[in-house]
């Protein structure tokens, strides 16, 4: 008899999973609140070579030509820009012309990825608890359960499973509250159009005020050029950005906020800081249904701190475990990695190993991945942090335009 595996989950990480089981041939189930896989946020994430590789263990090559068919190339973007909250330059990027790593619309890969899993996906399903007497339970809602010789929490960054497993939360929140929206290209100004350029790029002020812009055009740059695979929400160039400010009473009350009202209290918050108007024609030409906030969580950077639980037929992956801020876009990478290795694992059970031992494996190098990309990520989160302090605003706003006008040098020197 094959192996049972309940997901608990239907995000990213838990979609993959559940695609790679089943294409392996396990009797799996992949349970999900939602009653949608498009009712999830509209912003993009990104793919780089090792989340690519991986997901080409899970789904079948037909999968992976419909997501390079449409994912944005970063090698067809300008390099990545810096600016400072009157709009100056102030550095670029890494050349990203050698650069393998994609991104894609978080509803455009999640559909593929349910498409994968198919009759496997159940919708409408919320888990409410687990236990593990004779055989691990998912315990839902509706008041039914369903049981399986393996479970696996892909249920993110409030997970019930691992809360399950850790006896209480495996994250906390980061200090930081973001908020995003979509704004296509056209629709800005031409000296807007011209300045934010085709790329992404990362604006940062005093007092932890930050807005990034990323740049996504999976039409203009696709990854693939079969237009007859295509399936991308997004069809022409488009920012997609993420506001930040350090959580705080004022802060919170935008949560409250959506849509036309809170792009305009974003804009309100972000003039009160001191940013030219100008920086904010993103935020001002946005769709207002594409406005939502949210709160950044992270997991501890240290390997060791996570999945703080021996192994057993219970598990976790992605930000369940390593709950990782956007900062670093490479948490949906890393929960694509989580699930291939936990596949791999798996396969060696049946050569004589323990379910347990394979499990084991699984978790160690779990650990390793989500200490790499949490670690990343928070470096982008502690500087921002550190422009909230008296000495990190002044500091801030002092050296922002030498580093413009630096620039600026540069570039005549170069010129001439």
């Amino acid at each position: 008899m094959s192996m049972r595996v309940a997901v608990v989950g239907g995000g990213i990480g838990g979609l993959a999973l559940g695609a790679g089981l089943r294409r392996s041939g396990y009797e799996v189930a992949v349970f999900d609140r939602d009653t949608d896989v498009a009712a999830t946020g509209g912003y993009h994430i990104t793919l780089d070579q090792r989340a690519q590789s991986a997901l080409q263990r899970l789904v079948a090559p037909e999968v992976v030509r419909r997501l390079l068919a449409s994912g944005s190339a970063l090698r067809l973007r300008e390099r990545d820009a810096f600016w400072d909250r009157r709009g100056r330059l102030l550095g670029h990027g890494p050349d990203l012309s050698g650069c393998a790593s994609i991104d894609v619309d978080r509803i455009t890969l999640r559909t593929l990825l349910a498409g994968a899993v198919g009759e496997d996906l159940h919708l409408g399903r919320e888990a409410t608890g687990v236990d593990q007497r004779e055989v691990p339970r998912v315990e839902f809602a509706d008041g039914t359960s369903a049981t399986a010789d393996l479970v696996v929490g892909a249920d993110g960054t409030h997970s019930v499973v691992a809360r399950h497993l850790a006896g209480g939360p495996t994250n906390r929140p980061a200090g930081i509250i973001g908020f995003s929206g979509r704004t296509r290209r056209p629709d800005l100004g031409p000296s807007e159009q011209q300045r934010l350029g085709l790329r992404s790029g990362l604006a940062v002020g005093p007092r932890g005020a930050a807005l990034y812009t990323g740049f996504l055009d999976p039409v203009g740059n696709a990854a693939l050029d079969a237009p007859e695979l295509r399936m991308s929400v997004t069809t022409g160039p488009t920012y997609i950005w993420g506001a930040m400010f350090p959580e705080s009473a004022r802060t919170g009350a935008l949560r409250e906020l959506a849509g036309t009202q809170l792009r305009t209290a974003l804009l309100a918050r972000f003039r009160d800081e001191g940013w030219a108007d100008h920086t904010l024609e993103v935020i001002a030409r946005a769709d207002p249904a594409s406005v939502a906030a949210f709160r950044f969580n992270a997991s501890s950077t240290r390997a060791a701190d996570l999945a703080p639980w021996r192994a057993g037929r219970i598990t976790a992956l992605g930000d369940a475990v390593h709950a990782t801020p956007p900062t670093a876009g490479m948490g949906a990478g890393a929960a694509i990695r989580d699930a291939a290795d936990l596949l791999d694992q798996l396969g060696t059970a049946t050569d004589g190993t323990t379910l347990v031992d394979a499990i084991s494996r699984y978790e160690a190098g779990m650990r390793q991945r989500g200490a790499e990309v949490l670690t990343m990520a928070m470096r982008t989160v502690r500087w921002i942090l550190a422009t909230d302090t008296t000495l990190g605003a002044a500091a801030t706003a002092v050296a922002s335009p030498v580093l413009a006008a630096a620039v600026r040098l540069r570039g005549r020197t170069i010129s001439s």
